[in-house]
């Protein structure tokens, strides 16, 4: 058995929308940055999909919106790796080199008349309301709609994944530092809020994933615990005939690529897995409680 793959920022808001025929040349655009940014660019893209629903924005507003947010990066394809991929804090010099993939995204958009519409998104998710943002420091009502979604989007799915640069951290303290952002006056509250909304929906189909995967791990532990049980009487037994009954039934409980010789290794991983799973389980749980109780 395979281990479980959840994939949180599934595209099934996306499919709804039947994007891919809308995108597949900003898609194509998408080839050129690096696997880390690219991965970044889908997550922000489908978290901006899910907030602009959420939002209740009309459909062409939200398929706009989206595609802005999948090029959000783009220009981060001229920024020097050893910047963009370097494993410590940057410098002060460092981060104004990094900052410049925002106008530098935006000029890729405007040289191209297939882009040009979706300028938006590189130019303004780095803007923040009350004006400490950047290129332009622009405030609240220079921000367009757009850029004050993808900002969000932006924000958590760069604390929240696994980067090449830091650790993890956990989904209600991304959160919290995205709240703390609102009521400084950076991030829209209305924005964060329908974003906790929609991370409690993808934990509890999270949580709903790994409960079927486990209910698999437990018939398949119950099974191989039956075989264990034969193996016992077979090894107590005193006659050939009695050995090769409990052989025969030990062989007729193997699954696909199982083996007498391999099946106990088998077991072992799968109650690991059991277990390991059962505990993100509690971990989500955990998760929901605190988000619930945020305050923005």
């Amino acid at each position: 058995m395979n281990n479980l793959i959840f994939d949180f920022y599934s595209p099934t808001s996306l499919k709804s929308y039947n994007l891919d025929k809308n995108m597949q040349y900003q898609l194509n655009i998408l080839g050129c940055l690096d696997v880390f940014t690219r991965k970044h660019s889908e997550n922000v893209a489908n978290i901006t999909c899910r907030l602009c629903e959420r939002l209740h924005c009309s459909k062409g507003f939200t398929e706009y919106c989206t595609i802005c947010a999948y090029l959000h990066d783009i220009g981060k394809q001229f920024i020097p790796s050893n910047i963009l991929q370097k494993p410590d804090k940057l410098t002060d010099e460092e981060y104004e080199i990094m900052k410049t993939h925002t106008t530098i995204g935006y000029e890729i958009c405007m040289k191209d008349s297939k882009l040009q519409p979706y300028s938006a998104g590189p130019l303004y998710h780095h803007e923040a309301l009350n004006g400490t943002g950047y290129p332009q420091k622009l405030t609240k009502k220079d921000i367009p709609y757009e850029g004050q979604i993808i900002r969000v989007a932006d924000e958590y799915d760069a604390i929240v994944s696994k980067r090449q640069y830091k650790s993890h951290i956990g989904i209600s303290d991304t959160l919290k530092i995205l709240i703390k952002n609102a009521n400084s006056g950076k991030n829209n509250p209305i924005i964060v809020k329908v974003l906790c909304n929609v991370v409690i929906e993808d934990i509890e189909y999270e949580i709903s994933c790994l409960t079927n995967y486990t209910k698999s791990l437990t018939k398949n532990i119950k099974r191989l615990n039956i075989i264990n049980k034969y193996k016992e009487k077979m090894e107590k037994a005193k006659s050939e005939k009695k050995k090769n009954y409990y052989l025969e039934g030990m062989k007729a409980y193997l699954d696909k690529n199982e083996s007498i010789e391999n099946y106990q290794k088998i077991l072992n991983e799968y109650t690991t897995t059991f277990e390991n799973k059962n505990k993100q389980i509690k971990h989500l749980l955990e998760e929901i409680k605190i988000i619930k109780k945020l305050k923005i």
